[in-house]
């Protein structure tokens, strides 16, 4: 059975599981929908059509689901869903989509959001992703698997951050972060390949290396564009995985940006 303190409050028309935990003074809206073993501490509000995957455990004065910062959001029909396993702190703030973004907030599963940490509308945030405390994305931001948000950095919106990306703390970034890159400054830099990372997560020794020599035939040549540099590059390491998860990254359709090493070119 489903333990729900007397004092929260629940709408009719919220949909909980039977083993939902609910602590004092929350306040949980009629569009919400919390799966099996969901705990939510005291003073957790949730609001607008908001899913919330098992297992996920949200902590004190947490605010999810409510109307997005964006001025011209007009109270359209919008969604926020956040997937399994994820550790939601105190002071977290997410908000849902808007119709110029395409209506939906996304988070994946077994993610960390510390403290004071914010997911802006339309924001898509993948598995295992960790946002330290004060974290923030502005609106419509993408952030891939395995990504690292150190404390008090900020993304801007329409920004990505690519897989197992880590960017320092009180890094302010402006344009794309590759994936397995390291970004660091006042205006986020690339200063290199986020090498902790890679081996504790024990990618093979072969895989690093190859992803080294990539980065250098990105980043410390200015022959060509860095487009036309990854084009090249996906031509020859047609058989390395991590390679082509960069190349393909940079090759996005769309005029994109990227963060670059200081004295490199964001072409």
């Amino acid at each position: 059975m489903a333990s729900i303190h007397p004092t929260a409050v629940i709408e009719d028309g919220a949909v909980l599981a039977d083993d939902v935990r609910v602590g004092p003074y929350c306040t949980i809206g009629s569009r919400v929908t919390l799966g099996a073993g969901v705990v939510l501490e005291s003073h957790v509000v949730i609001a607008g059509c908001t899913t919330i995957g098992p297992r996920t455990h949200v902590y004190p004065f947490a605010s999810l689901g409510h109307r997005p910062q964006d001025l011209k959001y007009a109270g359209e029909d919008t969604a926020l869903e956040i997937g399994a396993d994820n550790q939601i702190r105190e002071h977290v703030t997410m908000n849902p989509g808007t119709e110029g973004g395409g209506g939906l907030t996304r988070v994946g599963d077994r993610c960390l959001f510390m403290v004071g940490s914010h997911v802006g509308h339309d924001c898509r945030v993948g598995n295992s992703a960790i946002f330290a405390n004060n974290a923030t994305l502005a609106g419509h931001v993408e952030v891939d698997d395995f990504a690292i948000l150190g404390g008090l950095s900020a993304v801007r919106q329409w920004s990505r951050i690519g897989a197992h990306a880590i960017v320092g703390g009180m890094t302010g970034v402006e344009f794309d972060v590759i994936p397995f890159g390291s970004v660091i400054g006042d205006r986020a830099r690339l200063a290199g390949l986020n090498l902790v990372g890679l081996k504790r997560r024990g990618f093979p020794r072969e895989q690093i290396h190859a992803l080294r020599a990539a980065y250098r035939a990105l980043f410390e040549t200015e022959e060509g564009t860095l487009r036309e540099r990854a084009r090249r590059l996906a031509e020859e390491q047609t058989d390395e995985p991590l390679v082509r998860m960069v190349t393909d990254f940079i090759l996005v359709e769309g005029d994109r940006r990227f963060c670059t090493p200081r004295s490199g070119s964001d072409d």
